[in-house]
């Protein structure tokens, strides 16, 4: 199941995975480059950790919740033009170290609410 930031970015709760929505990808357009945090970085909710560009713009990509960084999309660093092709692609795992923040997250129609508004 994923919970979804208002930042446009989703966690898969049973595994760590964090990825970008697809409407993120959608107003950014083509990806051209992509910074993934180090595994073994501790996080804090909310704060600045990796950086996706496209020929639009650069942004930076939060964190959902705290912990720590476990494993990075290699694939995707090295080739990030594979997020437009496949945008459900996960960017990075966290080992989620408060439970809590992700009951703070949106469900998916809570999201889909926050972004026609």
């Amino acid at each position: 199941m994923k919970k979804f930031a208002k930042t446009h970015e989703w966690i898969n709760v049973e595994n760590g995975e964090v990825g970008i929505t697809e409407n993120a990808i959608e107003l950014l357009g083509d990806i051209v480059f992509l910074e993934l945090p180090e595994v073994g970085k501790e996080i804090s909710k909310e704060s600045p950790i990796a950086v996706v560009e496209s020929v639009k713009a650069a942004s930076d990509i939060y964190a959902p919740v705290s912990g720590k960084i476990i494993e990075k999309n290699e694939d995707l660093e090295n080739s990030p033009e594979g997020l437009n092709e496949h945008p459900n692609s996960w960017l990075f795992k966290i080992e989620v170290s408060n439970k809590e923040e992700l009951d703070q997250l949106l469900n998916e129609d809570q999201y889909k609410e926050e972004i026609t508004e």
